[in-house]
């Protein structure tokens, strides 16, 4: 059995957030000594170091809010590379294997696991890296599948639903005013009738009332 490996972020970078959406466990984890553990599903804790590291570079915090760490970013990536979209469950993977037209979308043989395995080695210590070091390494991989798919993630992460590990504590719906999956505001209008009205950002699992079924719980 692998050794379940975690990856460690700051508890007050997390803003305070039910950290079981994280976790993607049906449990609450607790802070301990300034920081919260969060188990991995894919990646080893060294790697997620690195993503976490990679997308903080690529959606930063700043004076205008939170960034891809407080989002908890790395997570959401985790978690979908484990699912089967990872293992490319529901794409066709036989060949042949050409260049298309861009409507046609990704035509490779790699897997979303393998093209991040992949890119892991080309970012090696990108953790370490300081000063402008960071950027240059992005930029030197603008072309290549993987940023790509590593830019593509992180806005994912930054403004799913928390229920699949990122968005922690709705931030990035915060950020971008997005009040959540409402299927009706009926009940509403009444009550806030010729006066400007902003509903606080509500996941799905606030509005159900229950848990939703995640995709990349599936299994084979």
């Amino acid at each position: 059995m692998k050794r379940r490996e975690f990856l460690t972020l700051p508890a007050a970078a997390i803003g305070g957030t039910l950290l079981y959406t994280l976790a993607g466990e049906p449990l609450r984890l607790k802070a301990q000594d300034g920081v919260v553990r969060v188990p991995l599903r894919f990646f080893t804790a060294a790697e997620a170091r690195v993503i976490a590291a990679a997308c903080e570079r690529i959606f930063p915090s700043d004076a205008s809010g939170p960034g891809a760490t407080e989002a908890g970013v790395a997570v959401y990536i985790d978690r979908q590379l484990a699912g089967p979209y990872g293992r490319d469950k529901y794409r066709y993977t036989q060949g042949p294997w050409v260049e298309s037209m861009p409507e046609h979308g990704y035509q490779g043989r790699e897997t979303p696991q393998q093209t991040y395995r992949q890119g892991l080695k080309d970012l090696g210590d990108f953790a370490g890296l300081s000063m402008d070091e960071p950027i240059a390494k992005l930029k030197s991989m603008e072309r290549s599948r993987f940023f790509q798919l590593l830019r593509t993630h992180t806005i994912e992460g930054m403004f799913c639903d928390p229920m699949h590990g990122g968005n922690a504590g709705l931030i990035g719906w915060q950020l971008v005013g997005y009040p959540g999956p409402r299927m009706s505001y009926r009940e509403e209008v009444d009550k806030h009738f010729g006066e400007p009205w902003r509903p606080k950002p509500a996941s799905l699992e606030q509005i159900m009332g229950r848990p939703g079924k995640l995709w990349e719980d599936e299994k084979d």
